[in-house]
């Protein structure tokens, strides 16, 4: 659940694309899509600092152990959207990614850390309150979405039960996809894939793989076709690089970036060095698409996973896209931060304007100290 966004006059895209390296080391590592003026949603829960359970006296004597089965209730949801749930009569806490408020489930022990343990989701006894369906086909896989499947009214409520000592309640956003100007995605040696999907997928002999890293692991990427946080041109650009980039004429090999926004989409390829002819046939596939305004590519010569290159050179059209957020316009670059939700951003900033008392006559000056390009970072 993103947290600030808002819809500005002139949207943009960029779209990145990091390759790791040509050999020996493989070129392609990241592809990184920036999107802007798309809709919004309330902060993740990657974003909340973890609370400290709150146990029982009970709960002092009694320690699962691991792999022990427990059949559980979630009470609600805490740090990175896992579910907090209490053993029966004992009120010790057990948390569990992916267990929604209200929902019955049977879970195995898998860690203990000092006053609470960690669960694994066995098989839902009973669904949670607020239930509804989630759209994306990878919600289930997927790292970035876990809590899609529940009511976004709902989403807001939990946040707000994070935070209960917040002066204002969280104001929620109007769309909840396609919102995100910019998204990550890499390119990987090592296709990763759920367990129920592995069987089905047994004889694909294919193990390159380009979209988001398997939660839990660096190395590991699966494969993503079509992002529903991103803009549709940026899907666009994003399906066009599937395409074609396996093909093994071209002679690119995966290292692991994409970045897009709307109606301007830029293109970094992250490589590790600058071989523009290697990247020839992708640019001029993605160039084109109208919205590709800016092709760019970042030299990474170091092992490092960053999408910021020691060298960025243009291969096609201009070195930046244009946004607009409350009346001012900003260039943005391959390597510059920008409000990932530029439509809630746009209503968070009339809000503080509103809390300031600014007579918005222009004779007023307000400094935003903790910043890089984008306003209130």
């Amino acid at each position: 659940m993103p947290a600030t966004a808002a819809a500005a006059a002139i949207p943009s895209h960029s779209f990145k694309l990091i390759p790791t390296a040509l050999f020996p080391r493989p070129l392609l590592r990241r592809l990184r899509l920036s999107t802007t003026a798309a809709a919004a949603s309330v902060p993740s829960f990657e974003d909340a600092p973890p609370p400290p359970p709150q146990q029982e006296a009970r709960s002092a004597s009694y320690f699962p152990k691991k792999n022990q089965t427990l059949e559980l209730e979630c009470e609600s949801l805490a740090y990175k959207g896992k579910g907090v749930c209490k053993v029966s009569g004992t009120g010790f806490v057990v948390l569990c990614d992916r267990a929604l408020p209200g929902e019955r489930f049977v879970g195995r022990v898998t860690r203990r850390k000092g006053n609470y343990a960690e669960v694994t989701k066995l098989r839902t006894i009973s669904p949670h309150r607020d239930v509804v369906d989630a759209p994306c086909e990878y919600a289930s896989y997927c790292g970035g979405c876990k809590t899609q499947n529940l009511l976004y009214e709902a989403q807001v409520r939990a946040k707000e039960q994070q935070f209960p000592a917040m002066m204002k309640p969280i104001v929620p956003c109007d769309i909840q996809f396609h919102y995100r100007n910019k998204m990550e995605f890499s390119f990987g040696s090592q296709r990763w894939l759920p367990r129920e999907l592995f069987e089905e997928d047994r004889d694909d002999t294919e193990n390159h793989a380009l979209g988001l890293h398997a939660p839990g692991f660096f190395d590991k990427v699966l494969n993503v076709n079509k992002c529903l946080l991103q803009s549709d041109p940026a899907n666009k650009v994003l399906a066009a690089i599937q395409d074609c980039w396996r093909d093994p004429q071209l002679g690119l090999s995966p290292y692991d970036d994409i970045e897009t926004g709307q109606p301007e989409v830029m293109v970094n390829f992250v490589t590790s060095s600058y071989k523009p002819e290697l990247l020839k046939p992708l640019v001029e596939k993605i160039a084109s698409f109208p919205e590709v305004v800016s092709v760019v590519n970042n030299v990474n010569t170091s092992v490092g996973n960053t999408s910021a290159g020691e060298e960025e050179c243009t291969l096609h059209g201009k070195s930046t896209i244009t946004e607009t957020l409350r009346g001012l316009t900003f260039q943005i670059s391959a390597n510059s931060f920008f409000q990932t939700n530029t439509w809630q951003a746009e209503f968070l900033h009339k809000l503080i304007e509103e809390c300031a008392g600014l007579r918005g006559d222009g004779s007023e000056i307000v400094l935003d100290l903790f910043c890089e390009q984008a306003p209130l970072v």
